[in-house]
Order: structure tokens, then sequence, then C-alpha cells
């Protein structure tokens, strides 16, 4: 059950209760059986185009962006990408997050340990996925690397999203393997700032506690039908967040970056702390 399929899930059963109607009644018309009608509306088995167009025009959804929306929505949920390849390898949570950032307009984040996985160098992420998992294979680091490497194409794409990341100044500090690799990472780092679509900031150690003391956490804001959607990773796991937990994180992101130097500023205190590393 991918996010996609769980978002065009939740807009067929509104749509269904703004009607009127019962699962029962929509499997009748749409001759499916009611199981196959809860099954599309909890994301379980996404519901083919075919299926959402007959469905918008039993609910009376008239309105042809609403329309368009939905049936793109439902095309999207069928396709496949180059992270389908790593299903295997990879959770599903992990996935969602590939192709979250391939749609993606914007990229906010927050980031107290590490540099965000988008803007890492080769060196840094094996050192820090190594870190991370040491009982990890070498199949599976490289795995997981190649993985993280084609994300990170996103950067390159004729639109690439805009990026705006918030490094707690700890890490510019901890250095996850030898000195050249965050030396590397800093330089790398320096560089990607000078891009128009990317816009880096340091939290810095005199601007005390700050409004996210749990730790990081990204923000996506998706174009439409997406909703905008936020991700928090946990030791269990990671967890994705929509609506109102993506306007409590919005909140603290605005307060974080009023504390954080600007992008001059962080560039120069990256700059000195790649010097010290070189």
């Amino acid at each position: 059950m991918t996010l996609r399929a769980q978002w065009l899930g939740r807009e067929l059963r509104e749509l269904r209760e703004a009607a009127g109607l019962t699962a029962s009644e929509v499997a009748g018309y749409i001759e499916r059986t009611g199981a196959t009608v809860s099954r599309f509306e909890a994301g379980l088995y996404p519901a083919r185009t075919s299926d959402v167009q007959v469905l918008l025009n039993l609910y009376g959804v008239d309105d042809p962006q609403r329309r368009d929306n939905l049936v793109r929505l439902a095309t999207e949920v069928w396709q496949t990408g180059w992270w389908e390849s790593y299903s295997d390898a990879l959770s599903k949570n992990t996935i969602d997050y590939a192709w979250i950032e391939s749609r993606a307009r914007l990229v906010r984040s927050f980031d107290a340990l590490v540099v965000p996985g988008l803007l890492q160098t080769r060196a840094y992420m094996e050192a820090v996925i190594s870190a991370a998992d040491p009982d990890a294979s070498a199949e599976q680091m490289m795995s997981w690397v190649r993985f993280r490497l084609t994300r990170q194409q996103v950067l390159t794409d004729r639109e690439p999203p805009h990026i705006e990341a918030i490094l707690d100044e700890s890490v510019l500090h901890r250095a996850p393997g030898a000195l050249e690799t965050m030396a590397s990472q800093l330089s790398y780092l320096i560089d990607l700032a000078e891009r128009p679509t990317v816009d880096i900031r340091v939290l810095p150690f005199a601007s005390g506690a700050h409004a996210s003391p749990e730790g990081a956490f990204m923000i996506f804001e998706l174009p439409s039908p997406y909703p905008d959607v936020a991700f928090v990773d946990t030791p269990a796991g990671g967890i994705y967040v929509e609506t109102r937990g993506v306007q409590r994180l919005e909140t603290k992101y605005r307060h974080i970056r009023r504390r954080a130097l600007d992008p001059d500023e962080s560039v120069g205190l990256i700059r000195a702390a790649a010097d010290r590393y070189a």
C-alpha cells in the first residue's frame, strides 16, 4: 500500500460519503463486490483509472479540474519508476520517499545530526549508512548507496525542486568518516549553495534551544492533486504526516529558520569548518 493509493482511496471514500451512498450500492453499480470497493478506499488495492472515471460519474463530480486531478492520481498510482526495482530491498516507506522527492516542488528540511541525503557526497553517505547499520552486507550497502545516488538526480532535472535545508551547527562538527570525507562534504555543500534552487542555512550553537528538540524532519510541498506531506524519521521507522501534522512542522520550521544564519553567513560558517578538516 503506497501513499498514492491511500490518497486516492481517501478521496473516493469522501466522495462516496458526500453522495450518500454505501459501499454495497457502489459495488452494485460498478459490478464489483463491496469488499473490493472497501479495498479501493483503504488503498489496499487501488482503483484503476477506468473505475475512477465511472465512480466520478456516479458521485456527480462535474468540476473538470477535480476530475482531471483524480484521474491523474489514479494513473500515477499504477505507474512505476526507477524506485520500484528496490522494492525487495527497501521498505515501502523508503520507496514512497523517493517518489515524493521526484514530485516535490519544494523540500524543506531541518537536520540535527547528518547532512540530508539529497546533499550528501558518496563517501559521506557510505560512512553514514555504514554507521547506521554496521551489520549490513556489502551487497546491501551498495544497493542503499545506489538508491540514494539515484534519488539525487532530481537536483539536475529540467525543473528541479527548490531545496531549503537548515543544518544544526553540530552537523558541521560530526565527521562520520575520515577527515577528508568531511572536508569534501562541506566543500560540496558550499558548491550546492551557489545553485539558485538550493538554500542552505545553519542554526548556530549561539541560538540556544530551538523548536525541534525531537530532531530532524522534512516537509514536501507537492503539486495538485497531492497533499503536502512531512516525514519524520525515528529509530522504529519513518512516519509520514499530513494536514495538522504538516502545519505543526511548518510552524517549527519557521521558528528555526528565523534563528538560523542567512545563506551567506551560513556558507561562511561551513567554509570555516571545511578549512579545519582540510
